[in-house]
């Protein structure tokens, strides 16, 4: 996995991100979205991330993998 430096994920796209509108969750590669995901799976238990939030970051998720 490559390293995302702050820089680089300032230079990421919104539509990177699990919440783009939060620009929370990067995705630039594979590596990251399975991170992603189980990081929202971790919040989403803790209470901390709605189940919608987690709905849509492992659809995204999902769909990265996929390629």
């Amino acid at each position: 996995m490559a390293k995302l430096t702050t820089k680089g994920r300032k230079k990421l796209p919104a539509s990177s991100f699990g919440l783009p509108g939060e620009r929370k969750y990067p995705m630039e590669d594979a590596a990251h979205a399975v991170r992603a995901k189980g990081r929202a799976n971790q919040q989403y238990a803790k209470g901390n991330l709605p189940l919608a939030d987690l709905k849509t970051i492992s659809a995204k998720a999902n769909k990265k993998l996929a390629k």
